[in-house]
């Protein structure tokens, strides 16, 4: 039997970009970016997705937060004493906060104001110089992933796409991995439904979080104490069609928003 092609391609390339600068408040990731491009003798193609990590998205655009400066509510100190964890950061915690999940033992999940399920909202300590500072998640991070796909091509005139990642654990499962947080210029799902597979079985349920898939590929190369703040993924055919013209941005029809499950459809809620 002929199998179907699907749109994705069959052999996926990542290459770390290893020698980007400390980034502070005001910084232009783009401008780093394709500076360390050029340093390390990589070039952009059309189609190449750029994974960055959320952390030094929060940096560039000021999510930081400095303990000093905190003054913890009385829920806050109460809950920290609970925790075991310093009331200023449950601080900023609730402050990010639109609604707890669980509290058990050490570990505080909620639901961020943008509607992610994650441990702590997000904030905390680490590749943050000093120990009085945290970092919270990007205000919009679709938002922000337009705005790095935007400034790169044009600084470029390649179109690509990009998504935020962060490094989250997951209900049922040991360890923690990649998710996308902030996606643009990408399809973030592939949906398979009404397709048939090898055996020609129709397929019904199946819609692939293709963002998240990328999100978790570029985690092997980014690691978490290996200083690889951004992966380029090669070799994904999943972009979405951009207008014509050099300067043009990549149309944003699709974002990380559409991977949080709807509350009605949340059979865990």
């Amino acid at each position: 039997m002929k199998r179907r092609r699907e749109d994705s391609s069959s052999r996926i390339e990542l290459i770390p970009v290893c020698s980007l600068p400390e980034i502070t408040q005001g910084t232009s990731l783009a401008r780093e970016l394709v500076t360390a491009l050029r340093r390390e003798g990589i070039a952009l193609r059309d189609g190449d997705v750029v994974a960055v990590t959320q952390k030094i998205v929060s940096k560039a655009e000021g999510q930081i937060v400095d303990l000093r400066r905190v003054a913890p509510s009385p829920l806050a100190r109460r809950w920290a004493r609970r925790l075991r964890a310093d009331p200023r950061q449950v601080e900023v915690i609730l402050r990010e906060t639109r609604r707890v999940v669980r509290l058990r033992g050490r570990v505080l999940i909620v639901e961020t104001r943008h509607g992610f399920i994650c441990a702590n909202a997000g904030v905390d300590h680490s590749n943050v110089p000093g120990r009085h500072w945290v970092t919270c998640l990007p205000k919009d991070p679709d938002r922000s992933a337009r705005r790095i796909a935007a400034d790169i091509r044009k600084r470029l005139r390649v179109r690509v796409g990009a998504i935020l990642t962060d490094t989250w654990g997951r209900p049922w499962r040991e360890g923690q991995l990649n998710f996308a947080i902030g996606a643009a210029g990408l399809r973030v799902l592939r949906d398979l439904r009404g397709r048939r597979d090898a055996f020609g079985h129709r397929l019904r349920a199946t819609v692939l979080a293709t963002a998240d898939e990328l999100a978790a590929a570029a985690g092997l190369v980014m690691g978490k104490t290996r200083g690889v703040p951004v992966v380029v993924i090669r070799g994904f055919a999943g972009l979405v069609p951009g207008s014509a013209g050099r300067s043009a941005v990549p149309r944003a029809t699709d974002s990380a928003r559409r991977l949080l499950r709807p509350a009605a459809q949340d059979l865990f809620r």
